[in-house]
């Protein structure tokens, strides 16, 4: 059989380019086309993808969306300011509270310019049994508890270890009926108001924790950008009794809150 000739003197006309080169220069290129090693390219990944699968649709173990419902948050080390008059003010730094929001205070250690813990905290106990239709509440002692707002009935599942409290707003107050009520509601808290509670009866002796509608105070300042920024480090609310005096405290660790902290 015939060998192949060396080709040492042999040229070779490139496909790409028509130009005659050594034919010992020539390659071959991924398509089966003869070209110099000068003008050789690769084969572009993009004409031989690699296989793919479709996109996941859904995450495993997955959710559905919820809303949390708002907690109590810490105030200031000296939470509370009063001037003698019925304004308490609040201390809380860059909170997120809205004008209107209704603000239970939790855990008062001492009580501020002759306004006692009780004013601030706003708790007593139901006095009589109510239906879950009722709408008027009798309190057992409703002396501090503003004309109107919200209150919290606290009531204890004791099948499912769960608190079950009762959010009610009423509109008028008369010694120590709170009337006009709204039962199973819920109370604004940070500009939102969450899900509704659930009307329930309840037996005397329960207990019961009021809130205060708050204003909050504005400061502002200018940024980096000249432009004006707007935030607040206190609020303010209306005691039913005025202060007796000018003074700062509260207690260290002093929480405000929804007036219903619920799980």
């Amino acid at each position: 059989m015939t060998s192949f000739s060396s080709g040492k003197y042999a040229l070779m006309v490139s496909d790409r380019s028509g130009q005659t080169f050594p034919w010992r220069e020539m390659v071959r290129e991924w398509n089966g086309a003869w070209v110099h090693f000068s003008e050789y390219e690769k084969k572009q990944p993009q004409l031989q993808p690699r296989p793919t699968s479709a996109d996941p649709q859904a995450l495993s173990h997955a959710r559905p969306s919820r809303t949390a419902l708002p907690t109590p948050a810490p105030l200031d080390t000296v939470p509370f300011s009063t001037a003698g008059t019925t304004t308490l003010t609040i201390n809380e730094n860059r909170h997120q509270r809205k004008t209107g929001d209704a603000v239970r205070f939790y855990q008062v250690k001492e009580p501020v310019g002759g306004v006692s813990i009780a004013a601030l905290e706003l708790n007593t106990t139901l006095n009589g049994d109510i239906t879950s239709t009722a709408t008027t509440v009798t309190l057992t002692d409703a002396s501090e508890f503003p004309t109107s707002g919200y209150i919290v009935i606290e009531k204890f599942n004791s099948v499912t270890g769960v608190f079950e409290s009762e959010t009610i707003e009423y509109t008028g107050k008369s010694t120590n009926d709170l009337t006009g009520c709204t039962r199973g509601t819920a109370s604004p808290s940070y500009g939102a108001t969450p899900v509704n509670t659930e009307a329930v009866d309840h037996t005397s002796g329960a207990k019961i924790y009021g809130s205060y509608i708050i204003t909050i105070v504005e400061s502002s300042f200018i940024n980096d950008a000249n432009s004006v920024e707007t935030y607040s480090n206190s609020f303010t609310c209306t005691l039913v009794n005025a202060a007796t005096g000018t003074a700062t405290g509260g207690g260290f660790f002093v929480f405000g809150g929804p007036v219903n902290d619920r799980p």
